[in-house]
């Protein structure tokens, strides 16, 4: 079965991309290769830049692939497989590439706007206000939730030098290619091969040996708890590197975009893509030699109403979001790759490629999940009430990457699991340097005007740093953690409103876009509304702390927030759409 629902996966995404996404960007959008683009217009080395087609694919999906096509998947596998497999099809078949491809086009024709830029023009300055301030809020969700996934992982012996040196890797890669000039290819292949030596480094004994003194500098067992939170104690080695994660994304958010976050996500594109098709090709040859059992062990269907989660509809929507569809690929369009595109005709392989790519790496996660039950004498899964018990998402990730990458000549299991675990780290940390950096320009736009020091790159990212601290240091993030995937999921929709109206300003055909959108926003508001209502119950049913009951509380207030500020959004951009419309008649009409 494993192998079944890959070869269908594939075959849905080369014709997605081929038929659908080829047949929209030359009827409506008509990329034009001579056409100027602001990275050629506005190159200021810092943001705007051009850079190849091929960089920026694996820029680009780096980018927008973190822990949500991992964690999602494997999570909404408790409604069943298959209604977590259509949505990941159906989804990136209709709405997901179109988001990311689309959005970059937007920006690109429209001097590289933000997000925030794009609504002031196509909607109102008010939209621009609203929008900003919830972009920062989200962006500080994702900070806080991923953050402490990075810290965990960062604690795992054979994952810190490996990692160190992957990301020097990456410096040397930008080194080489805009300041020495020299040959990509060269380029790519000497600095990938060191990174793979250096994960191969991190996994020797000194290695692990380093770590581990790190990790005990505080002492071992009880002596390692720092504090008690609310929500469970913290430990030395989730402070200490909780710390090291956000001096990473200080660099990727005040260096030039060429100097470090452009050409370390391009350097860890190489390593995810080989432990992703190596992992693909492990699970082919145990379908084909059968050594191993890899038929699904969970259910097609399992329930409606999955106890732990809630319904399938609308909360299975916003439990899978990358893969299928996700409001942060719309900001790495806009705000990052758009500003890098040297020609439009890039535009399609780079938004729309790298989105149909992550497809795959999220049918992956749903493999694992589904193949593996149990780890040894350890549950995964209760197979009759489907809720995870002893291993998280991120254990079952390594663990299915372990098993089907040691059919690789060469890998063994012990081996694979390392790499399952840099992978985890890679993906989520390459990615939060990205939403740093927009959390600083969000707020320059937000409030630099009032408050000039917001402008300086420095000041911006040392504050977006000091709330994620709070996040993570008073372990809030657990409370948080559920409004992530509804946030994500709104946010695709107010993008997608925005490209609606940008199309229809221009007079071009937009329904491919409106429904879609129509889709994101019902589903998404009432899933936060659904949100809500839980965090307010339990907050007056349940016999909790008051830490856990002023949780709920914040908890579902920012959920209201969320979709009064999506309603109001929208209420904008459909007056807007509709003058559009009207405007585009009266020309066609002349």
């Amino acid at each position: 079965m494993a192998a079944i629902v890959l070869i269908v996966a594939i075959a849905i995404v080369v014709i997605g991309y081929q038929a659908y996404a080829a047949k929209m960007d030359k009827e409506v959008i008509q990329a034009n290769p001579k056409k100027a683009t602001p990275a050629t217009l506005y190159n200021d080395g810092v943001d705007f830049m051009p850079a190849s087609g091929s960089v920026l694919f694996g820029y680009q999906f780096k980018s927008i692939a973190a822990l949500g096509p991992i964690v999602g998947p494997i999570v909404a596998v408790q409604w069943g497989w298959l209604p977590t497999f259509l949505w990941l099809m159906l989804g990136v078949f209709f709405i997901g590439w179109v988001q990311d491809y689309a959005s970059a086009m937007m920006a690109m024709r429209n001097d590289g706007l933000t997000m925030g830029g794009l609504a002031y023009k196509f909607i109102s300055p008010r939209a621009r206000g609203i929008l900003l301030a919830f972009l920062y809020f989200y962006l500080l969700l994702i900070m806080g939730a991923f953050g402490a996934v990075v810290a965990g992982l960062l604690a795992i012996p054979v994952v810190p030098v490996g990692l160190f040196i992957l990301t020097l890797a990456g410096v040397l890669a930008g080194q080489m290619t805009y300041r020495w000039k020299m040959d990509l290819v060269m380029t790519t292949v000497i600095t990938v091969l060191i990174a793979l030596i250096g994960i191969w480094l991190g996994t020797m004994p000194w290695a692990k040996d380093l770590v581990n003194s790190i990790n005990s500098l505080a002492g071992t067992g009880p002596k390692h708890i720092l504090y008690n939170t609310p929500y469970g104690p913290m430990t030395w080695p989730q402070f200490f590197w909780g710390i090291v994660a956000l001096a990473f994304c200080y660099l990727g958010s005040v260096l030039a975009i060429w100097r470090f976050a452009q050409p370390v996500n391009y350097v860890s594109f190489w390593f995810v893509a080989l432990g992703l098709l190596g992992s693909i090709l492990g699970v082919f040859v145990a379908a084909i030699f059968k050594t191993t059992n890899v038929a699904f062990q969970i259910p097609a269907y399992v329930t409606w109403n999955q106890p732990k989660l809630g319904w399938l509809w609308p909360i299975l929507f916003v439990t899978v979001s990358c893969g299928a569809i996700s409001g942060w690929h719309s900001l790495v369009s806009t705000a990052g790759t758009a500003r890098q595109l040297e020609k439009e005709t890039d535009a399609l392989p780079v938004g729309a490629g790298a989105m149909f790519t992550e497809a795959i790496l999220a049918t992956m996660a749903l493999i694992f999940a589904a193949t593996a039950l149990t780890k040894g004498n350890t549950v995964l899964y209760d197979a009759n009430h489907m809720y995870f018990l002893k291993v998280k998402a991120g254990a079952i990730w390594a663990y299915g990457m372990s098993r089907f990458l040691s059919w690789i000549p060469g890998i063994s299991p012990s081996m694979g699991a390392a790499i399952g675990a840099i992978f985890l780290a890679v993906m989520a940390l390459t990615v939060m340097q990205l939403v740093l950096r927009f959390m600083r320009v969000a707020s320059a736009e937000l409030v630099g005007d009032k408050i000039p020091a917001f402008k300086n790159p420095h000041v911006g990212t040392i504050v977006a740093i000091l709330f994620t601290f709070l996040i993570l240091w008073t372990a809030f993030w657990q409370r948080i953690w559920v409004l992530f995937g509804g946030a994500n999921q709104l946010f695709a929709g107010l993008a997608l409103l925005l490209i609606t109206i940008w199309l229809a300003n221009e007079g071009k055909k937009h329904g491919w876009v409106f429904w879609p959108m129509v889709f994101m926003y019902v589903t998404t508001v009432t899933a936060l509304l659904v949100t809500a209502w839980k965090s307010f119950h339990h907050m007056m049913t349940a016999n909790v702390s008051a830490a856990f009951a002023f949780g709920d509380l914040v908890a579902g207030v920012i959920a209201l927030f969320l979709a009064l500020a999506a309603v109001i959004l929208a209420a904008d951009g459909l007056k807007s759409l509709a003058k559009a419309r009207a405007k585009a008649a009266s020309h066609a009409g002349d």
